[in-house]
Order: C-alpha cells, then structure tokens, then sequence
C-alpha cells in the first residue's frame, strides 16, 4: 500500500486547496457582515437624529496607501511564481510597511474624529463611522499577522513556484481588504 503525506497545498475533492475554500468562505461572510452594517446605515440614517460631518482628510491618505499595498503583494506573488525571491521578499516587506502605515492613519482620522467632536458614543453616525473603520481595522491587523507570517517564511526560503499557496492566500486576503476598504471609503463619501 502507497501513502502519500499531504502536500501544503493539498485539495478537496473538488481540485480547490482546502485552505483557499476556507478563506472565500470567510471572506464571503466578511462581505454578509460589512453588507448588514452598511444597510443598517443607510436605513438609520434615514431617521432623525443623525448628525453629518466630514470625513477626515486623512482617510484619503488611508486609501492610497492600501491601493499601493496592492500593488506591492501583486508584484511580491509575481516575484514567487517566477522563483524571483528578493521581488518576493521585497514586495511583501513594502505591503507590510504600508498596511502598517494604513493602520497608523486610522488611528490619526479617529483623533481627528475626536477633535471635531465626533465621538463613539453619542450620536449613531459617528457610532458607525467607528464600528465600520474599526472592523475594517481588525480584519486588517489579522492580514498584517498573515503578512507577517508569511514574510518571515519567505526569508527563510520557504516558498518557490512549486510551493506558493501561502503567499497566494495573503494576496488574495490582502487584495480583498482593499477592495472593502474601498467599497466603505466611496460608501461613506457618497452617504455623507
């Protein structure tokens, strides 16, 4: 009788890495949660009671450097899937510069939130502003651990193009993230 040891990358019956399923999976209750609470807004909003201001500017600077952290985890899986392992590596360390950089402007946007007295409490439109920039947030330290993982894992000579399905899976979290934060940057722009 044959055994085979099972692979970092091994699959369901279904051809689809075990772990890839999983993180659509999560993703997609990810989407179910944002949804609600953005609906939740929109139909809150719509009573009295709600308070509008302007976003802080910051949350501008926010967005470019999670649009460039994109760009900087699709050029590391490039590097991987070429064996190109200092784009690799390079590309990862950069993402992490930048959604480390994205964390730290959220927590300036939520000081610049208090200095105009908007607060969690008190009035719902900035309860919500908090909670949906703040889940944002949360979800995007669990990508920055991720990232962490997966960068000190690449400078261990870990991955090659045969053996990548760690870096594909933070890309595409990553590449998720952004495309959120996106969905609740324009949402919140356009509901103001």
């Amino acid at each position: 009788m044959v055994t085979t040891s099972p692979t970092s990358q091994q699959e369901t019956y279904t051809k689809i890495p075990t772990l890839k399923l999983l993180l659509w999976l999560a993703m997609v209750s990810m989407v179910m949660m944002f949804a609600g609470l953005t609906s939740g807004y929109i139909v809150r909003q719509a009573e009295s009671n709600w308070q509008v201001f302007e976003l802080p500017s910051i949350f501008y600077v926010s967005t470019a450097l999670l649009l460039l952290s994109s760009i900087s985890i699709q050029f590391a899986f490039m590097g991987v899937k070429k064996n190109n392992f200092p784009q690799l590596r390079i590309g990862l360390l950069v993402t992490l510069g930048l959604g480390l950089g994205f964390a730290f402007t959220q927590f300036m946007s939520w000081s610049a939130l208090v200095q105009n007295g908007i607060f969690f409490t008190g009035n719902p439109s900035g309860s919500f502003l908090y909670v949906l920039t703040g889940l944002h947030l949360a979800h995007l330290v669990g990508g920055i651990i991720f990232l962490m993982y997966v960068s000190t894992r690449s400078i261990q000579g870990k991955y090659t193009s045969g053996n990548y399905l760690p870096v594909e899976l933070c890309t595409i979290f990553w590449h998720f993230l952004d495309g959120l934060w996106l969905y609740l940057f324009i949402f919140l722009l356009m509901t103001r």
